[in-house]
């Protein structure tokens, strides 16, 4: 069975007023436009095009079982437009979402409370793939030879962090930072910080300065423009992909990009946000280990496309720029074409066609599904089982 899927743009502040417009080829709204949600979140669950007007979750619970499909997907494909930078954040392991979620339940908090850190009891892995042609994010902790190398750049005016930084074992340098960094008791140190960055000058890290005077301009005086110099900068290429792991620390800059994590509202903000922010809780998640940026590099399929697939149990993405190519599905699996007009056949001989903006939610009975036309597709499955 293959059933086209919709949904709402989200207007978070953040996103871009034209870039998902401009992907499905109709006028801008007015307004930012940041996700495209397609799945059964109850956030924002999509809508089925049977004829019933249902959303895709109530689709899911009353006919799940008869399609052979699950009653719950493990994954949310996302459309997402970051005309802005989103906030820092980390998310929990399985095992840390399950305790965290417990403990604020039996405290009582409430599941919408403002300072409430986990939603539900689930982790939050996630991988993006660039669409645009140029996608820029933060993501883990640069090697920290190199972090000292572009504070000492920023003068006299960072001597506190590069005191921060200076301790022989480079994991617990990092966490003790950020953590003081977040703490609110670095307010004057943070100011001088942004002041020097914003004169400084390195043909080494001149995008990472860059970077640091925009942060700057879009949220004055947060902690966070100072934790983002501690963190990798990485810029994609359209079909290009990074993969966020429990406890990485993260945020998207600015682009346009397929995303796909496991269904999960599990989020640690660690600046750049006016929202709540929990500086014990983060450290406790926070995986401080410094490495290089997160890259996740595809395995070519045999009948055509590529796999992206983060070895978690969840998700993992199919991306497909071939005509005729034939992809196995691993389950139930959400279809989103990007450009191109494409026709999508599943094994029973059903067949539709999208365009670019458009989804389709496909069966697993429908294995292999076979793509015809010229264009670039992204297929979301459920992963290979631990």
């Amino acid at each position: 069975m293959l059933i086209r899927l919709s949904n709402t743009p989200r207007d978070y502040a953040w996103g871009s007023p034209t870039l998902i417009a401009e992907l499905e080829g109709r006028e801008p709204g007015g307004g930012p436009e940041a996700e495209v949600w397609f799945g059964d979140h109850p956030g924002s669950p999509s809508v089925v095009h049977d004829g019933s007007g249902r959303t895709l979750d109530v689709w899911l619970a009353a006919e799940g079982e008869a399609s052979d499909s699950p009653t719950k997907l493990p994954y949310l494909l996302k459309l997402l437009a970051a005309g802005a930078p989103l906030s820092i954040q980390v998310h929990p392991s399985k095992a840390q979402a399950e305790e965290g979620f417990a403990r604020e339940e039996a405290a009582g908090v409430p599941r919408d409370a403002a300072d409430r850190n986990y939603r539900d009891d689930n982790h939050k892995p996630e991988l993006i793939v660039a669409v645009s042609d140029r996608f820029v994010a933060l993501a883990g902790l640069r090697e920290i030879e190199a972090t000292r190398e572009l504070v000492g750049s920023l003068g006299e005016g960072a001597a506190a962090l590069a005191e921060h930084l200076s301790g022989p074992d480079a994991a617990t340098a990092l966490r003790g930072t950020i953590g003081w960094l977040l703490s609110g008791d670095a307010d004057t140190e943070v100011a001088s910080i942004i002041t020097a960055g914003a004169a400084a000058s390195s043909s080494t890290y001149a995008e990472e300065l860059e970077l640091t005077r925009r942060l700057a301009e879009a949220y004055p005086g947060d902690a966070g423009v100072v934790v983002a110099l501690l963190m990798n900068l990485v810029t994609l290429r359209a079909g290009e992909a990074i993969f966020v792991p429990a406890g990485a620390l993260h945020a998207y800059v600015g682009g346009l990009g397929v995303e796909l994590m496991a269904a999960s509202d599990n989020v640690l903000r660690g600046g750049l946000t006016p929202k709540h922010i929990d500086v014990t809780e983060l450290l406790e998640l926070l995986d401080s280990t410094p490495s290089d940026p997160p890259r996740l590099y595809p395995e070519p399929l045999a009948g055509g496309g590529e796999l992206f697939d983060p070895g978690v149990p969840d998700f993992a993405l199919v991306r497909v720029d071939v005509d005729g190519a034939v992809v196995p599905l691993r389950g139930v699996s959400i279809a989103l074409v990007t450009r191109g007009t494409l026709r999508l056949k599943g094994a029973s001989g059903e067949a539709l066609e999208l365009t670019p903006g458009q989804a389709a939610f496909v069966t697993a009975d429908e294995t292999p599904l076979t793509v015809s036309g010229a264009g670039e597709l992204f297929v979301a499955m459920p992963g290979v089982a631990g």
